[in-house]
């Protein structure tokens, strides 16, 4: 029977669900899922300039899953640049730091529910427009 999966640590959740390619209508092309932890690993190594045993240590696994996490990343960034496909950035077994909301008016992460003031983006305020990103895991 294998070992059950643990969560892996991520800090933020990205600003945005995915990306497309430029001048290509989204209903024309296929889709790349990234899971969180897959974009938290790329995110570590390649834009913090963290070296892997830190970025994992800081996600909360092994060195050797980081790296079957980091080089899976690649692997569909480059699939999706190649074939013209769309990324879309969501589920995989990830815990957050805090709980994280997300504006449906104007896609702002909110830090916790009590950090959410009125929008400057979108002069909004109403808890019903917010998006738990805790539970989209």
């Amino acid at each position: 029977m294998p070992r059950p999966f643990r969560n892996r640590k991520i800090c933020n959740p990205p600003k945005m669900s995915g990306f497309k390619p430029f001048g290509m209508p989204m209903c024309e092309i296929k889709t790349v899922n990234l899971q969180f932890d897959e974009y938290e690993s790329i995110k570590l190594v390649d834009y913090e300039n963290l070296p892997q045993d830190l970025a994992a240590e800081k996600m909360n696994i092994s060195r050797p899953t980081f790296t079957r996490v980091y080089n899976s990343a690649l692997k569909k960034i480059a699939k999706a640049f190649v074939e013209c496909l769309a990324i879309e950035i969501e589920g995989g077994n990830v815990e957050f730091d805090k709980d994280w909301y997300k504006c449906t008016k104007c896609f702002k992460l909110i830090e916790g529910l009590e950090n959410h003031i009125k929008c400057e983006n979108c002069r909004s305020y109403n808890e019903s427009e917010l998006i738990n990103l805790n539970i989209l895991k």
